[in-house]
C-alpha cells in the first residue's frame, strides 16, 4: 500500500491544467467526461474493494483522476487507452505525481475491444470510468476476455446502470442485464452527481458492481445462450413462442424448445432469469 500524499491525486486545476498542455478537448464522440473530484475517485477506489495485492485494469483513463488512486490501492494498475495524445501523455503523468509507484503502472494503447492480452500478472479487478456509448460492449468483451477478474466496478450513464442491474420483470431487464448476470451477480453500487465531471454531462452517472460467478451449469455454449437472448429481446413485445421462431426454424420448433425448458410459450423474454436462456439453448442444441 502507497503512502502518497493526498496531493498526488488530480484536482479540477490540474485536470485543466493538464488537457491545456496537451490541447485535448474532451469529445462527444468518445464520450469523453474526465473525473475531477479526487473525493470521487477514491469512493469509487473504496466501492471497489481494491486490495494491496489486486492487479486491477482501467478502461479509459483519460488524464489519469482514477489511475492515480487506484496506484495508491492496488499492487499493479494497467490501463487501456484508445486516445493517442491521452495515451502518450499518462506515463508522464504517473511518474510526475507518484514516483514511487511508477514501476506498478502498464499502459496498453488500443481499443479496448481489440484488446486479447495485457502485460504482467492476469487482472484481478476492473475498475473504470466508461463511455456511456461503448460501455456495455466493453464490459462485457473484458469479462469474456479476462476470466480472472473477480470484481468490477464501472461507472456508467445511470441508465447504463439501471439495465445492466436489472432484474427479471424489471421494464429495462434486456440483453445487457442478462448477458451480465452470465459472468457476475450484478448490482447499481450508488450514484455519481454531474458536477465532479468536465465537461459536466447531460446525464447523471451510476456505479455498477459485478462479483465473478460460475455461469449457469448448460451443456449450451454461452454462443447459443446469447443467441436465444438476442432473438428473445429483438421482438421484446412479442411471446417467446413468436420472437424465437427465426431462431428455432419456426414458431412450433420454438415451442417444443420451450416447453422442453419448464417455459411456457406465452411467456417474454423479459421474465426469464439467465438460467432459463440457457435451458432454453440446450433443449435446441
Amino acid at each position: 500500500m502507497s503512502t502518497t500524499e493526498p496531493d498526488a491525486l488530480l484536482g479540477p486545476a490540474d485536470i485543466r491544467e493538464l488537457a491545456a498542455a496537451l490541447g485535448v478537448r474532451p469529445t462527444k464522440q468518445r464520450g469523453q467526461n474526465f473525473v475531477i473530484d479526487a473525493n470521487t475517485v477514491r469512493r469509487i477506489v473504496r466501492t471497489a474493494e481494491v486490495r494491496p495485492d489486486d492487479v486491477v485494469v482501467e478502461v479509459g483513463p483519460g488524464l489519469g483522476s482514477l489511475t492515480l488512486a487506484l496506484l495508491e490501492a492496488a499492487d499493479r494498475v494497467v490501463a487501456v487507452e484508445i486516445d493517442d495524445t491521452l495515451a502518450a501523455a499518462l506515463p508522464a503523468t504517473i511518474t510526475a505525481r507518484m514516483p514511487e509507484r511508477a514501476t506498478r503502472f502498464s499502459l496498453v494503447h488500443s481499443d479496448a475491444m481489440d484488446v486479447r492480452e495485457l502485460p504482467g500478472p492476469p487482472p484481478t479487478a476492473l475498475v473504470a470510468n466508461l463511455p456511456y456509448n461503448v460501455a456495455v460492449p466493453v464490459l462485457l468483451h473484458m469479462l469474456d476476455r479476462f476470466p480472472t477478474i473477480e470484481r468490477t466496478l464501472v461507472m456508467v450513464q445511470a441508465e447504463v446502470a439501471d439495465r445492466l442491474a436489472a432484474r427479471p420483470g424489471n421494464k429495462v431487464y434486456g440483453v445487457p442485464s442478462v448477458k451480465a448476470n452470465w459472468y457476475a451477480e450484478v448490482k447499481r453500487a450508488g450514484a455519481i452527481g454531474r458536477n465532479v465531471f468536465w465537461p459536466a454531462p447531460n446525464v447523471d452517472s451510476g456505479l455498477v458492481s459485478l462479483v465473478r460467478r460460475d455461469p449457469p451449469a448448460t451443456t449450451a455454449s454461452k454462443r447459443e445462450v446469447f443467441a436465444v437472448v438476442d432473438a428473445a429481446f429483438a421482438q421484446r413485445r412479442k411471446t417467446l413462442r413468436a420472437a424465437l421462431a427465426g431462431w428455432a426454424g419456426s414458431p412450433a420448433a420454438a415451442e417444443a424448445a420451450l416447453v422442453a425448458a419448464g417455459v411456457s410459450p406465452q411467456a417474454r423474454g423479459e421474465s426469464l432469469t439467465v438460467e432459463e436462456f440457457a435451458r432454453i439453448a440446450e433443449a435446441r442444441a
